[in-house]
């Protein structure tokens, strides 16, 4: 009987939640600010646009580098935070020079994304791993087309020549929570929203921790995940999907300074625009969905980039 109170209980709590988002949440923008949005604006990568780690905002759509990595990666520009954690990924490692002829990048729970087949069109060697495919059905990634299934399923012919892509990638299943010792001596590794769903914040954060040890020292991490912006304090923990708080990378990065590890500054600040006032609440829109309502709490994509240290 308690059992079935405590779940009655805890399904309240879910339900009062997702209601105060839901009110305090505005109204869809007018059309004319998102649709068609936003602008194609000829340009070329930024020299320095991610100087520190941040939040997904509205902001960012709005710069020539955006529209460029949109176009270079295939994907239609939209006010998505998903084409916004690839874009970011993108830009954090061109401006730090690491996307050259050589370069060996190490790709964490890559799903279907186009990043593998972009890096491999730089003549990067590429390793991309996700999750065993009995794994991956037992979660129902492979149902929603979010995990891949091998190293066919990365192919993007119109980003990589076939015959570039073949060269420069090879795929392996791997469990995030048990990255293989011998995953050492890479230039990068990323990861596109993929630790927050690893059982909880502990292990997400143990996951960035484990994947700076699998670079070079003055290689570079660029990892993007959940962010609670509706609190510091409550959150979704051991569960399917995590929520990270402001607190839980402020103490990763201590740890990871106290490793002899350069993170770069955090950028916090919750974007003004009537984009990023915008909630999406479940069945969620394609666009625009920068921040939305999940179990109750409002989420944005953070993106977080660290460099390991030269005697680490």
């Amino acid at each position: 009987m308690q059992t079935q109170l405590n779940t009655l209980h805890s399904m309240l709590e879910e339900h009062r939640r997702e209601m105060r988002v839901l009110y305090n949440s505005r109204a869809l923008p007018e059309n004319s600010l998102w649709r068609g949005q936003p602008p194609l604006i000829e340009g070329g990568p930024a020299k320095s646009a991610l100087p520190r780690s941040t939040l997904c905002r509205q902001d960012s759509f709005e710069q020539p580098y955006f529209a460029y990595w949109s176009q270079r990666l295939c994907e239609p520009l939209r006010y998505h935070r998903k084409l916004w954690e690839f874009v970011f990924i993108c830009q954090a490692l061109h401006e730090r020079k690491v996307l050259k002829p050589g370069a060996r990048g190490l790709g964490f729970g890559v799903g279907s994304e186009p990043l593998s087949a972009y890096f491999a069109s730089q003549e990067c060697e590429i390793l991309a791993t996700d999750m065993d495919v009995a794994a991956a059905e037992r979660m129902g990634w492979t149902a929603t087309n979010q995990h891949a299934v091998g190293k066919n399923a990365l192919s993007k012919p119109q980003i990589c020549p076939e015959e570039i892509f073949e060269r420069n990638v090879e795929f392996r299943p791997c469990d995030m929570n048990n990255v293989p010792e011998e995953f050492v001596d890479f230039d990068f590794c990323w990861s596109a929203c993929a630790l927050e769903h690893l059982g909880s914040i502990d292990h997400g954060l143990s996951f960035i921790e484990r994947s700076i040890e699998c670079l070079k020292p003055g290689g570079w991490a660029v990892h993007t995940t959940e962010f609670n912006t509706a609190s510091n304090d409550d959150t979704i923990d051991n569960m399917g999907t995590v929520l990270f708080r402001k607190k839980d990378f402020l103490a990763l990065a201590a740890r990871l300074k106290a490793k002899g590890h350069k993170v770069t500054p955090f950028d916090f600040n919750l974007g003004d625009g009537p984009i990023d006032r915008y909630i999406d609440v479940p069945p969620y829109r394609p666009q625009p969905h920068l921040y939305m309502a999940l179990s109750g709490y409002s989420t944005t994509s953070f993106g977080i980039i660290v460099r390991r240290g030269a005697n680490a």
